[in-house]
């Protein structure tokens, strides 16, 4: 595990696109997973301590954020060579496990954690509902511990902002977790 912390990004880029297959053997791309006020794709995956940490916040938080018109999509990118635990068929163990009310899906290529820059897992981007960037930054301070009712939520805190004012003026925190397993060339 080598922790990474997520790097400074351009705000008000549009992201890339993606047509990629859920544990739910439907395909996905954007426009299927857009809420009316907009999109948080995460890239996540079954084995990284960071994210098995959050998997219950990551629940509350779509559901909440779905409330307010922001859906989530969350995408796994680990070479499942190397790592096999976060094979598709565990994807969609874990998906059902956790009661994932969003889809998850399989980027096998690598090309779509490419295309966002993504370096970690777990590694948030919040889109408008034009696709634009306007958040990129951690779930809420807990880190690898669990979290405490108290702590802010982030992540659920921007989206709500930006779905109501169209932009975002909280400070941003780099979110952290294990390197994204790239496939060795």
């Amino acid at each position: 595990m080598v922790l990474t912390y997520t790097p400074d990004v351009e705000f008000g880029k549009k992201m890339p696109d993606f047509d990629l297959p859920g544990v739910d053997n439907q395909n996905w791309n954007m426009q299927k997973c857009m809420g009316d006020n907009g999109l948080v794709v995460m890239f996540i995956c079954n084995h990284c301590p960071y994210v098995k940490s959050i998997q219950e916040r990551l629940v509350e938080d779509a559901l909440a954020m779905q409330k307010f018109g922001v859906n989530v999509v969350a995408i796994m990118s680990n070479d499942v060579n190397d790592y096999p635990e976060d094979s598709f068929e565990n994807m969609q163990i874990v998906a059902k496990a956790q009661n994932y009310p969003f889809p998850y899906l399989l980027d096998e290529t690598q090309e779509v954690a490419k295309a966002y820059g993504a370096v970690c897992t777990p590694d948030i981007f919040g889109l408008d509902n034009q696709g634009v960037l306007h958040y990129r930054g951690r779930l809420d301070a807990a880190g690898r511990n669990k979290s405490e009712e108290q702590l802010p939520r982030d992540m659920v805190n921007a989206m709500k902002q930006l779905a109501k004012e169209g932009q975002i003026t909280t400070e941003q925190i780099p979110s952290m977790g294990c390197s994204i397993k790239w496939i060795k060339s």
